[in-house]
């Protein structure tokens, strides 16, 4: 957090800060209705976005613009800066930070703007804005092709001036040597010098070591002084509804040595849920390792080192969320994350989690992350809060759906290593057992999972849709509502429409797609009650509105058949009674 003291020596243009008195807090928030679009661009959103573009700064409200700034107070969104700073994210999708300064019993406003990310421009009104002078102006061209041509530069593989070999850990050195050679089956790396070793595998460059060194393997007060924003930040609540944490804890070693003690220390509040199926019983844990560690390791690759948040580990009872700086990288979108190969944000350092068996594949993480999550029965990985400048995963530990654990646990043990479910399956599977449309489903994962007769299609045309195999309905111990689930035939849609109208003597068209709702389109169940007015079991009353009920010619018909029933009835009967009787007698004499 910037100080006043700061405040009063930066320079406008060169600092990249805005001044303003704003004493009566009359700084206009988005404008207004000012006529003229120059005079309107002069707000807090108008300055945030030129700020953003800019590479981040701050807007300070209750300072003066003269140099050196002196401190004026400001009544600007007094004891509303929480719901400012929301407004602000809301309506740019740039995450601020806002904070209350103060000078004797005066009040400044900072509102701390980030850079943006590589190759993004951000806009007000549909303006990409920037600075000019005291003009807040439209972006030259030139300027803003420069910026969406851009490419992420790899931090990692930037050189860490000054940073010297005796600045490592020499424990973390021997965890990477260590890893490395059971990873490579080459048992002799561990013997090779330090500086070799550095050299091979690209921390070394031309005698200076890069910032992945630094991250990897530089000692705890290295990285403290040089790069604070890669501790991990583990807290944790007693509730979900919890503000203030019940306890926080620090990470600040090198990532070899961190990575261990920060899952031991997870593991420590860690539970599970005992699953039984028949005489056998296993344990799912509330968090799982393998799970835990990808996120983790997603959120150090991958994160931006160029903000000074640090990643965040927010713990509870049956829940962790990672945060980490940074939206998703070049090409990753919530709707693509698990199906397109991601391009590390820092891939020196990814490669080196790759060699040393820390990873399996660059780009897998979220593939074993959703994979174990689902497999357990527990809710989808959720990334649903990421943005342009952070990754937010939470991660349930609640076990929601038992069988489905059970379902995907015995169709694994019955495959073969090459044919085992893959997590595009498991995921299409997960999303059918929560009734997603069809039209939201990947075709390629259905037609597999139907050939693996994994799941079954139900209804025509425009109702098709799909379930969850046999198999799946025996753990649930819900067979029935498999059984409810097979298509429905014409004489089940005679015995309902029958039912319905016995009771409420006419009906609509709307009241008949009513009662098939999920099992036969709106054209579906027009086609069979159609068919039933022809062969004059129903009698349809108007055209542009029909009502439908039971033709006369039907119930005539039914009456027929069950007076005819009733004498059938009446001879049986008879004919019983008659028999019961001679049986009484016992059987004749012979003459």
């Amino acid at each position: 957090m910037i100080t006043i003291e700061i405040l009063k020596k930066l320079k406008e243009s060169e600092d990249k800060v805005e001044f303003k008195k704003g004493e009566g807090g009359n700084i206009s928030y988005d404008g207004g209705y000012k006529p003229k679009p120059s005079d309107r661009r002069r707000c807090i959103l108008g300055y945030v976005t030129a700020l953003c573009n800019e590479g981040g700064g701050y807007l300070v409200i209750g300072m003066t613009d003269n140099y050196p700034h002196k401190v004026v107070g400001t009544q600007q969104s007094l004891g509303s800066i929480g719901e400012l700073e929301s407004k602000i994210y809301t309506d740019t999708g740039i995450r601020p930070k806002i904070y209350e300064l103060y000078e004797d019993s005066k009040r400044v406003l900072v509102i701390e703007i980030p850079c943006r990310p590589a190759g993004k421009v951000f806009k007000f009104e549909d303006v990409a804005l920037m600075r000019v002078g005291e003009e807040l102006k439209p972006m030259s061209d030139e300027f803003y092709l420069k910026i969406i041509q851009e490419q992420e530069p790899d931090f990692s593989q930037q050189i860490c001036e000054g940073l010297q070999i005796s600045d490592l850990d020499e424990k973390a050195i021997n965890l990477l040597k260590e890893k490395y050679s059971i990873k490579q089956n080459n048992p002799q790396f561990k013997l090779l010098p330090n500086e070799q070793i550095l050299s091979d595998l690209e921390l070394l460059k031309n005698g200076k070591l890069t910032n992945a060194a630094l991250i990897l393997l530089a000692k705890k007060e290295i990285l403290q002084e040089r790069l604070p924003q890669t501790k991990v930040m583990l807290e944790y609540r007693n509730s979900e509804s919890q503000i203030p944490f019940d306890n926080r804890i620090e990470f600040v070693d090198p990532f070899f040595i961190l990575i261990d003690e920060l899952w031991k220390t997870i593991n420590l509040r860690n539970g599970s849920f005992p699953i039984q199926d028949g005489a056998y019983i296993f344990n799912i844990p509330y968090f799982n390792e393998e799970v835990i560690r990808e996120s983790i390791n997603n959120a150090i690759s991958h994160r931006d080192y160029r903000r000074t948040s640090e990643i965040v580990i927010k713990q509870f009872p049956q829940r962790l969320d990672v945060i980490n700086a940074g939206g998703f990288p070049a090409g990753v979108t919530l709707e693509n994350l698990i199906k397109i190969p991601s391009t590390p944000r820092n891939r020196l350092l990814a490669d080196i989690l790759q060699k040393t068996g820390i990873v399996e594949r660059s780009g897998q993480g979220v593939d074993k992350i959703y994979y174990n999550t689902l497999s357990e029965g527990k809710a989808e990985p959720d990334y649903s809060k990421s943005d342009n400048f952070q990754v937010s995963l939470k991660l349930s530990a609640i076990i929601e759906d038992r069988a489905f654990a059970l379902f995907i646990d015995s169709i694994q043990k019955e495959l073969a290593a090459n044919d085992k479910l893959s997590v595009l399956e498991i995921v299409t599977l997960n999303k059918i057992k929560n009734g997603i449309q069809k039209s939201e489903l990947d075709s390629e994962q259905v037609d597999q999972l139907l050939q693996k007769k994994l799941i079954e299609k139900r209804g025509k045309t425009n109702a098709i849709f799909y379930i969850l195999s046999k198999d799946y309905y025996e753990f649930t111990d819900e067979k029935a509502k498999y059984y409810n689930l097979q298509e429905i035939d014409d004489a089940q849609v005679l015995n309902t429409i029958l039912q319905f109208l016995s009771k409420e003597g006419k009906a609509k068209m709307k009241d008949f797609v009513g009662l098939f709702e999920d099992k036969l389109s709106r054209k579906q169940v027009r086609s069979r009650v159609d068919k039933l007015v022809l062969n004059q079991t129903l009698e349809q009353q108007g055209e542009s509105a029909p009502t439908y009920k039971l033709s006369d010619d039907y119930i005539k018909r039914i009456e027929v058949i069950s007076e005819a029933i009733n004498i059938g009835m009446k001879e049986m009967i008879k004919k019983q009674s008659k028999e019961n009787e001679m049986a009484k007698k016992g059987p004749r004499k012979k003459s």
